[in-house]
């Protein structure tokens, strides 16, 4: 792409047809280059069933052409018509097995099921075929934000029946990789097999979780072949992810595509404040700033590659009683920071804020009246400074500091059984995000950037060549692993990386079983610390550092939720809890192997513990070195290889940053030697292009 795409989703069959042009002439005056259009409406696109009313977009499509506005055409799947329900009653989805979702809402339906597939690809036909060659049109968005719920529907479980008869042969090797023998669960014969509402089996419902997100992966693959018969070659076949589904695995979908585009949805106002307090917690909204990072690096991570943002905020995103639209500036904020990130698109949703529906007070660029405000001048200066940046910020590859390894069934693993206990004492299905999390926000805290690497990614490579480009690797929370990828971790270190163990990492093996190696499981020995108990923690417990420790810890540095019971047997001791109990164990380690090193982190650290450690494990800043309080600095390489630095002020106080280069500000036309004193006003933004 020559630019970064701009944009917002568009529903003029929403609105009356006399505001297009109204629409469009706005869309161009905000240097709109993108609308997604299509998606949400197959009742529209065919009234009755096999009548169709294929005409209605033309003008819109037309109108966006005139203005050299691209359009995203969608498949209209993921919501279907009444008529449809109502003829075919049976493709309802069933969220347990036998109790339907009520039709009423979207995403309702069995999306497996031959019925729903037979008028899925007859829709999809008629749609792509009537607009594929418009001149308008750039790409297709199959479906939208797959992954909604696990069905339970009978012809799924039965497939999953049929995979695991593929994927075990008999089932005695079934019972013994699951271990059935416990609680009489061993089966006789496949008919034996239990549906899963009831299952407390954690193997099963890793196997469960990951036969669902394969049937996700492949009803969006199977509607991008059928759009692909009348894609031109120079258009692209995506769809729009939200990173919080419980059937989506990120990384296999979206091999099948073209390129990834996802939804980071974030809070506003005080929630893109620097520093940062402690949230709640993460949703599929997220909550601060660090937070915004991280899922625009998890969007970069699922193709290691630029990524289009389909949706993201304009006003307020949210329910009636969830009205936080961002202050002045905080628009640019964001978007600039997806574009360090990676992003080839930004576009918001919605273009016009509804006047009915479910989805009335999720705010778009235009208000309910339909004026232009201060949400459409915000917006339309980001569209002005993206194509006066033109190409040099289309298509960036991050910076990254350090590496971080996400996997999907270590999630899915500790959904089952959670390894963090909520405050009121619940289990926190999300234990394995709060890990994660900790772990990317304690890079973020020390002014680090990171690359997120699914652990399948980064295991297809030589450990060797990573360790050389990625020279810090975390793997926080890789619960579920198997011999070769824990045998890769340690050649990595071998190799000359810095690895970073956490909690919960190695503890089980591919299947979900606790290893009876002692822990972490092979990898004890080379980390030269070992451990056979562990904690909850009701309260945080503070650390401090051990003598001659490298880490420079505040007295607000303390281990969180979790405590291994952690000893060290050859490794160095870096830091220590303060407490009469835990204060025998260690809270951190070190020790040298081969030509690199394994760091041991036995608990879940707050921000303090976290920047502490990353400033040790990545001490070389480079020549931008450490950003003021409450300044991101962060770094990324255009196509041509030229480099680029944004600078963000997320506070209400001007400041200034100094230059270690000579620079050259794109959305300012300005040149600043080395040296250079610049200023940055309340929630500002700066793109350099070193010189």
């Amino acid at each position: 792409m020559s630019r970064v795409l701009f944009g917002a989703a568009y529903y003029p069959e929403y609105h009356p047809a006399e505001l297009l042009k109204t629409d469009l002439d706005l869309m161009a005056e905000a240097r709109f280059s993108a609308i997604r259009v299509g998606e949400s409406v197959w009742s529209t696109w065919e009234p009755e069933n096999g009548r169709f009313d294929l005409d209605w977009l033309q003008p819109t499509l037309d109108g966006a052409h005139e203005r050299g506005i691209g359009v995203i055409l969608g498949t209209p799947t993921y919501a279907v018509p009444p008529w449809l329900a109502r003829l075919y009653p049976e493709i309802a989805g069933e969220r347990a097995t036998g109790r339907r979702i009520p039709w009423g809402a979207r995403q309702e339906m069995d999306f497996t099921h031959p019925a729903f597939r037979f008028h899925a690809e007859r829709i999809i036909r008629k749609v792509v075929e009537r607009y594929a060659d418009h001149p308008s049109v750039i790409g297709f968005q199959v479906d939208n934000e797959p992954g909604l719920h696990l069905l339970h529907n009978h012809g799924v479980f039965q497939r999953f029946v049929d995979w695991l008869r593929s994927k075990y042969g008999d089932v005695e090797t079934l019972n013994r990789e699951w271990g059935l023998v416990y609680w009489s669960h061993r089966l006789s014969d496949w008919a034996d097999l239990w549906t899963p509402d009831g299952n407390a089996q954690p193997q099963y419902e890793q196997a469960w979780r990951r036969f669902q997100a394969d049937q996700v992966t492949e009803f969006i693959a199977w509607q991008a072949d059928i759009v692909r018969e009348y894609a031109r070659p120079e258009q692209f076949v995506t769809t729009c992810i939200a990173y919080d589904r419980p059937a989506v695995a990120d990384d296999d979908l979206t091999r099948r595509l073209d390129v990834t585009a996802g939804n980071p949805y974030y809070t506003m106002q005080d929630g893109l404040t620097l520093p940062a307090g402690q949230s709640s917690g993460q949703h599929w909204k997220t909550e601060d700033t660090w937070a915004l990072y991280r899922a625009a690096d998890r969007m970069y991570s699922s193709r290691q590659e630029p990524f289009l943002v389909t949706e993201t905020n304009a006003q307020a995103i949210g329910p009636s009683w969830v009205n936080h639209p961002a202050y002045d500036g905080q628009w640019r904020q964001a978007a600039w920071a997806l574009v360090s990130r990676g992003a080839s698109m930004i576009e918001y949703w919605q273009w016009r804020t509804l006047v009915f529906g479910t989805e009335t007070y999720w705010g778009g660029v235009l208000p309910h009246s339909g004026r232009p405000g201060r949400t459409y001048r915000e917006i339309a200066r980001i569209g002005a400074e993206l194509e006066k940046a033109g190409d040099v910020v289309a298509g960036l590859t991050p910076d990254a500091d350090v590496a971080m390894l996400y996997s999907h069934p270590s999630k899915w693993a500790m959904a089952a059984q959670p390894a963090l206990a909520l405050p009121d004492g619940d289990p926190d299905r999300r234990s394995y995000e709060a890990i994660f999390d900790a772990f990317y926000r304690g890079a973020f805290e020390a002014g680090l950037q990171t690359r997120v690497l699914h652990a399948a990614q980064a295991t297809a490579e030589n450990p060797a060549e990573i360790a050389r480009r990625r020279p810090v690797l975390v793997a926080a929370g890789l619960y579920v692993a198997d011999d070769a990828t824990l045998d890769w971790l340690t050649a990595y270190a071998e190799a000359g990386g810095h690895l970073v163990l956490g909690p919960r990492t190695a503890y089980a093996d591919h299947e979900a079983r606790a290893r009876r190696d002692v822990q972490p499981a092979r990898l004890a020995d080379a980390a030269g610390a070992w451990y056979d108990e562990f904690s909850n923690l009701d309260t945080d417990l503070p650390v401090r550092a051990a003598d001659g420790s490298p880490l420079d810890l505040s007295d607000t540095a303390a281990g969180t939720r979790w405590a291994d019971g952690l000893h060290a047997d050859g490794a160095q001791v870096l830091a220590g809890y303060r407490h009469p109990h835990f204060g025998q164990f260690a809270a951190v380690t070190t020790r040298t192997h081969g030509r690199g090193r394994i760091t041991y982190v036995g608990t879940v650290p707050n921000a303090p513990l976290g920047a502490a450690l990353f400033r040790w494990l990545a001490q070389d800043a480079g020549p931008w070195g450490s950003a003021p309080v409450g300044v991101t600095s962060t770094g990324a390489t255009a196509k041509d290889g030229r480099r680029l630095r944004f600078l963000h002020n997320w506070t209400w106080q001007e400041t200034t940053v100094a230059v270690p280069v000579a620079v050259r500000d794109i959305l300012h036309d300005t040149a600043h030697e080395a040296g250079a004193e610049l200023r940055l006003g309340p929630w500002d933004v700066r793109v350099l292009l070193e010189t």
